[in-house]
């Protein structure tokens, strides 16, 4: 799934425009850190990886722009909780 930068989320948009998925990663008080604060994907795509799309997505653009990510959404939580492997380097929190 593609997804399209606006702001301070990544959102994907069905062909009549309506969201679809989103994930939200607003400034926090450190410049170099975003908060990972809002998941959501539409409950027709629930379960076909969308929302792991859209946290890969979020830290590869977080990662070009050389900043960190503090994750309280708690999907985002769980996914670096479970994958430190993967998400260590760019996790606020490691």
């Amino acid at each position: 799934m593609k997804f399209e930068r606006k702001d301070d989320a990544l959102v994907a948009h069905d062909e009549n425009g309506k969201l679809i998925a989103e994930i939200t990663f607003p400034p926090t008080s450190d410049p170099m850190i975003v908060n990972a604060n809002h998941t959501f994907v539409d409950p027709s795509l629930r379960g076909k990886g969308i929302a792991g799309q859209l946290v890969d997505a979020m830290v590869e653009e977080m990662k070009a722009e050389g900043k960190k990510i503090k994750a309280t959404c708690p999907y985002v939580v769980d996914k670096f909780n479970d994958e430190p492997d993967k998400y260590d380097f760019i996790n606020a929190d490691r």
